[in-house]
């Protein structure tokens, strides 16, 4: 089991990381980040991407769909922006978050890499 801070460091060894966070989506904070840059705030990150899970969760409930959010992929013209929902215990209410350059990233790779990083992370 990897802890917090390994698996920051872990998610900014993917190719092309520009930013990573652990976020708690019921507060919107982030309990760990590590990267970014004046362009990519992530606390700001964190806060915003929260509303997306939570959309996203209202959105499932509304469906009436029994089922689990894998990951949430948002693309823009020069990232990838990842957030995946920990799945595993005392994960619950927390996400991680992966902001790629895309002219450097695989995306396939990053999401693969991505999930094993969720299943060793110890929260």
């Amino acid at each position: 089991m990897a802890n917090m801070d390994i698996s920051l460091k872990e998610m900014m060894a993917v190719d092309g990381a520009v930013g990573a966070a652990v976020v708690d989506y019921g507060s919107g904070m982030a309990l760990g980040t590590l990267g970014g840059s004046k362009d990519l705030d992530l606390q700001v990150a964190a806060a915003a991407n929260t509303e997306v899970v939570k959309a996203k969760l209202r959105a499932m409930d509304a469906l009436q769909l029994q089922d689990t959010i894998e990951d949430i992929l948002i693309t823009l013209g020069g990232q990838y922006h990842i957030i995946r929902p920990l799945a595993g215990r005392g994960g619950k209410g927390l996400f991680l978050y992966l902001a790629l350059d895309r002219s450097r990233a695989n995306l396939a790779m990053a999401r693969h890499q991505l999930r094993t990083i969720e299943d060793k992370l110890e929260v």
